[in-house]
């Protein structure tokens, strides 16, 4: 293991193991990994761009580095699992498609597509590679102008879906082909983009006789979501978010039965033994 991933160990595990992603801030998700250990879970978390070796954004970031997390997780866990917000929810989705050891995906504020990745020389790609290949993508609607002050990039998401509507089926995340159990989480007052409604449109795409998809939301949360357990975290670009601190931490107490159901999480403990860049 690296100094761009922590891992986190319950003293009673439960037997599942949490691969943990952040959004766009690029941080490592020691909190919520926490969160997940005290309560069973053995939890990887992972900077997945702006390490050593890596992406310096995230863009043309391998999804072999989640694959490859999953493997050095895999040998002190019975199951793997996956958690993650925004850009990190999309990565979540995307490994479970073509990793069939994930039994779960719990994804905040997820998109039902993959978008694109602005490098700093400008140049437009996708935030993935798999195999070395670039993977599908939406790039954005460069018409679009903020309107707010910070902005809300909501509706830049939602232009650029109908702008580049010939390009959605086939940068669509293929959810239907993961045999993981689902966690959709989301605002309906998402600034950053339509949190509630992406993770309604991921949710129509699943198999009625597949694993089992769970569609958590609530009216007044945005794109952040707080767990019980959680403090409100203020991190990342200034933009508009949405919600409230009382609507997101609503969200995520109304989704948490489902999140322990998904990662089969146990009774809280009392220590987590933290290995920072593993043993």
């Amino acid at each position: 293991m690296s100094d761009d991933e922590f891992l986190l160990e319950p003293d009673d595990p439960c037997g599942t193991g949490v691969l943990v992603l952040s959004g766009s801030s690029g941080a490592l998700e020691l909190e919520r990994g926490g969160l997940f250990a005290a309560h069973g879970a053995t939890a990887l978390a992972l900077r997945w761009f702006g390490g050593v070796g890596q992406p310096a954004g995230p863009w043309e970031v391998p999804v072999e580095t989640f694959t490859d997390a999953l493997s050095r997780l895999a040998p002190r866990v019975d199951r793997l699992a996956l958690v993650g917000t925004s850009f990190g929810a999309e990565a979540a989705l995307l490994t479970a498609v073509v990793d069939a050891r994930v039994t779960a995906v719990v994804a905040v504020a997820p998109s039902p597509v993959v978008w694109a990745g602005v490098t700093d020389q400008g140049r437009v790609t996708s935030h993935w590679t798999w195999g070395g290949e670039v993977v599908p993508f939406v790039p954005f609607d460069d018409a679009w102008r903020p309107d707010t002050d910070p902005p809300a990039f909501r509706r830049l998401y939602e232009r650029s879906l109908e702008t580049y509507a010939d390009r959605v089926p086939a940068a669509t995340i293929p959810v239907e082909r993961a045999r993981a159990e689902l966690v959709l989480i989301g605002g309906e007052d998402d600034q950053v983009w339509p949190g509630a409604e992406f993770a309604r449109r991921v949710a129509t795409r699943r198999l009625p006789d597949g694993p089992r998809t769970t569609v958590v939301t609530h009216p007044d949360a945005g794109h952040r979501v707080v767990l019980p357990g959680e403090r409100q975290v203020l991190r990342g670009q200034r933009m508009a978010r949405g919600g409230t601190p009382e609507a997101d931490a609503a969200l995520g107490a109304q989704a948490w039965p489902a999140i322990v159901r998904a990662l089969r999480l146990g009774s809280p403990q009392a220590t987590v033994r933290e290995i920072a860049g593993g043993e």
